[in-house]
């Protein structure tokens, strides 16, 4: 999949596009939703598949007050949206400058003459242009003004009984509560943090468990506090390799048995294995399940007592 970080470095080889616009946050169902439909058209048609979207995210450059935290990094982004099959994505660096392009300056800049596109698919509450002023009529009216097609793809997700479709806003709420399950359900796969493993207060290794370490710097929006049983992984080993994809004790938190942790931390430690040197290495953890939230506990005894609890618990789930 190409990376363009601007439109002027689209290639005028590419031809013809099938294209998408959004944040893509998660690349959770709903968002492959959207880009299936845009693969299916693209191979139908002969045309390349793509997607724009934007980094930093709009919200955090016009109101920084309330921009959410992101749940995947642009890099995670763009891995998922590789597997989703497109041919590239243009990266456009959102400015307040880029925000007061009317939406009709917006989509012919973009759609009719960066990317010359045939057919623009976009979810039904998508909005773009100033003040979000542009939507899906406002596409299709500019659709037979420049000569393109407008395909609207449906809400996806259960919405029947109350539940929420699959969508970002559902996901930062599933990882807010420490619901995994849900969170898997939204994402069809484990939520993933990644970071380099750094060193911590070595308190796990005195007792017993090594924990991985990420920096506070990590990607990836870390869930609630608590335990969680999931998996650490290492990309930088090759996909066969026995040590690839570990089972793991996750702890996220400040560690309330110990009052000299003021940040929250996550750190991982993997099941039976005191061997591993992993400072300095960049993992993914993905997180499965939530075993409990935080406790702070009287004595150390009763510490060891509840991981080893934890550590069988993950074993058991993990299979």
């Amino acid at each position: 999949m190409h990376r363009w970080n601007s439109l002027d470095e689209v290639p005028d080889t590419l031809g013809p596009t099938v294209a998408t616009l959004g944040n893509f946050d998660g690349v959770h169902r709903g968002h492959r939703a959207v880009l299936k439909t845009v693969t299916d058209l693209a191979a139908e048609r002969s045309l390349a598949a793509v997607a724009v979207t934007f980094d930093p995210h709009p919200v955090a450059v016009l109101h920084p007050e309330r921009a959410p935290e992101a749940i995947a990094g642009l890099e995670h982004r763009l891995a998922l949206l590789e597997e989703a099959g497109l041919d590239g994505v243009v990266v456009i660096e959102f400015t307040k400058e880029y925000a007061l392009l009317t939406p009709e300056d917006f989509v012919v800049e973009t759609f009719v003459e960066g990317l010359r596109s045939q057919v623009v698919v976009l979810g039904k509450d998508s909005r773009f242009g100033l003040h979000n002023s542009g939507d899906i009529e406002t596409m299709r009216d500019l659709g037979r003004e420049h000569g393109f097609e407008v395909v609207v793809q449906d809400t996806v997700g259960e919405v029947d009984e109350g539940r929420r479709t699959w969508s970002s806003t559902a996901l930062r709420d599933a990882l807010a509560s420490g619901d995994m399950e849900s969170a898997t359900e939204i994402l069809d796969r484990p939520h993933r943090v990644s970071g380099e493993v750094v060193h911590g207060h070595h308190r796990g290794r005195e007792l017993g468990y090594p924990t991985a370490n990420l920096s506070h710097d990590s990607d990836g929006l870390i869930p609630s506090d608590g335990v969680y049983a999931g998996w650490l992984e290492r990309p930088e080993l090759a996909e066969d390799h026995p040590d690839r994809r570990l089972p793991a004790a996750i702890s996220v938190g400040t560690n309330p048995t110990f009052d000299d942790v003021v940040r929250r931390t996550v750190e991982a430690y993997v099941l039976d294995r005191t061997d591993l040197d992993l400072y300095g290495e960049t993992v993914w953890v993905d997180f499965v399940h939530r075993l409990r939230g935080n406790v702070r506990f009287d004595s150390i005894e009763a510490l060891l007592e509840q991981m080893a609890q934890d550590v069988d618990r993950t074993r058991e789930l993990l299979g």
